[in-house]
């Protein structure tokens, strides 16, 4: 059959479009990403962002095992020094080569980067000292023996020399946003949307997509019909209500795993009086703060069931926790199991501590952070009204809820925390060790639990090099910081899970990131 011009045009152009189409990947996001500064908040969302444009010296694979990244070896010369060998003949997106010195530039920025709310400080304070003994090496000295240096630069996400200077409204502008990743930026919308452009100069495998596009769909429901529209080709976070449904549906795959990231709730520990939030049974302001007694946050524990939250609220899709990480990660203990529902056991407990009538809180929850986050909130509620507790819930959009947190307005929050170093010292270190600013410990102690023993084990633990002596001493530090005194309340662990288009594939990942570059196209 002999095809008019005009059809045979219109068919190709048909053609071109379709292949264009192919080469954009559209995501979407279950969060908002806050921020481009790789450095301002230490936030899963903003570091999945930040992977595909800007990289660190040593990388994680699905599991979070170390492989070579910007640091093609690293080594321990001795017990202070590490030798870091960077890869050679990588640019910068606008051409100039990467060298020692953005690496030192990196670590000069990283504890002055003003009013973060989570900061990534903590994973370079042991570093004293950092010198380039020529362009492509790097001599760390840390002040005592650090072992675990390479899981920490696993987290720190180099910038160039001339972006050290740079605000974070000038990475949010674009202005500042210049990496080695696979990825090149090309317009962020807070609340709204990330665009990236491939790099086609990038030194490590080339992603399968020339376009990617992040939509932050936080609504659950309007994300999976974005999938099952095709308006999106792969969506984090699926809802636990729709897994079973879209496990029999032939047009979307999913991938999921037990994740490294903890939900948990903190309480305050700091303040001896006038704690904000805390009442009396009656509903009246309450001087003293009961939530410092070790053993009325045990009676906290005791009432919650965490097997019914796994169970209905998280429908199948979370298992209950008793410590900071699942027991397959280094420095965890076999010795903590998660607390039983025993109401009978928490009010024995309260009565002992002086509160038979129990006390009234707020438990306040991000609304769009975790997955079901503030119906688990709810279901914890319930719990402790239900044992005596009277508990209300004030949830809010994560941006509000990390800003207030950070600056101790709660006396009872519901958060999580993913371990980006892979091991158990990253929640000891952030979670319930002694807030520090110049140590950059407790970054994200906002209970502000202190404890000497367990400031004490986790540091004798991130000075000894070996590893089973290591674990010893951080699993010790989790019993106390956690079984003994609960520093913070473990309730469970994410399974987290991936949804994409059929012709497409992805790992899923412990750490939760959702990466582009890792997207396969599969038949």
């Amino acid at each position: 059959m002999i095809r008019p011009p005009r059809l045979l045009a219109a068919i190709l152009l048909g053609v071109t479009v379709l292949s264009a189409q192919a080469q954009e990947l559209s995501i979407g996001l279950s969060t908002p990403v806050t921020t481009m500064d790789p450095h301002f908040h230490n936030l899963t969302p903003n570091n999945s962002i930040a992977k595909h444009i800007f990289e660190t010296l040593v990388h994680q694979d699905e599991q979070q095992a170390l492989k070579p990244g910007l640091a093609e070896s690293w080594r321990a010369v001795d017990s202070t020094t590490w030798e870091i060998k960077l890869r050679k003949n990588v640019r910068w997106h606008d051409g100039t080569p990467f060298t020692a010195e953005d690496v030192l530039s990196t670590l000069k920025r990283i504890p002055n980067v003003p009013n973060s709310p989570a900061s990534f400080a903590i994973y370079m304070r042991p570093i004293v000292d950092a010198k380039a003994a020529d362009p492509h090496t790097v001599i760390l000295k840390t002040r005592e023996a650090h072992p675990l240096l390479p899981n920490d630069l696993a987290t720190i996400h180099i910038i160039p020399k001339k972006a050290e200077a740079m605000s974070t409204p000038d990475f949010n502008s674009g202005k500042a946003v210049i990496g080695t990743g696979p990825y090149k930026f090309a317009e962020y919308v807070s609340g709204d949307r990330v665009v990236l452009t491939v790099n086609d100069k990038y030194w490590g495998p080339k992603p399968a997509f020339a376009k990617v596009r992040f939509r932050m769909i936080t609504n659950s429901a309007a994300r999976v019909a974005a999938l099952l529209a095709g308006d999106v080709q792969m969506i984090e976070a699926v809802p636990t209500a729709d897994i079973e449904n879209l496990r029999k549906d032939k047009r979307v795959s999913l991938a999921s795993v037990v994740s490294n990231r903890i939900i948990y709730l903190h309480l305050d520990s700091g303040r001896e009086k006038n704690s904000p939030f805390v009442t009396d049974a009656a509903g009246k302001p309450m001087e003293a703060n009961p939530l410092r007694d070790a053993r009325v946050r045990k009676a906290i524990s005791k009432l919650i069931d965490r097997n019914a939250i796994a169970s209905r609220i998280m429908e199948g899709e979370a298992k209950p926790a008793g410590q900071f990480l699942p027991e397959t990660f280094h420095g965890t203990s076999r010795k903590l199991t998660p607390d039983k529902y025993d109401p009978e056991g928490a009010k024995k407990l309260l009565a002992e501590a002086g509160y038979p009538n129990g006390f009234g809180l707020t438990l306040h929850t991000p609304n769009n952070r975790y997955v079901n986050d503030e119906k688990i909130s709810q279901a914890v509620a319930q719990f402790l009204t239900r044992g005596g507790i009277p508990t209300k819930v004030e949830a809010m959009p994560s941006a509000v809820f990390f800003s207030r947190g950070s600056k101790l307005e709660f006396s009872f929050l519901l958060a999580g925390w993913g371990a980006g170093t892979g091991e158990n010292s990253s929640p000891l270190r952030s979670l319930v060790s002694t807030f520090d600013p110049k140590l950059g410990n407790g970054a994200a102690n906002r209970g502000r639990f202190s404890d000497a023993g367990v400031d004490a084990l986790v540091q004798t633990a991130l000075t000894t090099i070996d590893d089973t002596k290591r674990g010893i001493m951080l699993a010790a530090a989790t019993e106390k910081a956690v079984g003994e005194l609960m520093g913070v309340i473990p309730v469970h662990y994410e399974v987290s899970t991936w949804g994409v288009r059929k012709g497409l594939a992805y790992k899923a990942r412990v750490d939760q990131y959702t990466l582009a570059h890792e997207v396969k196209t599969s038949k």
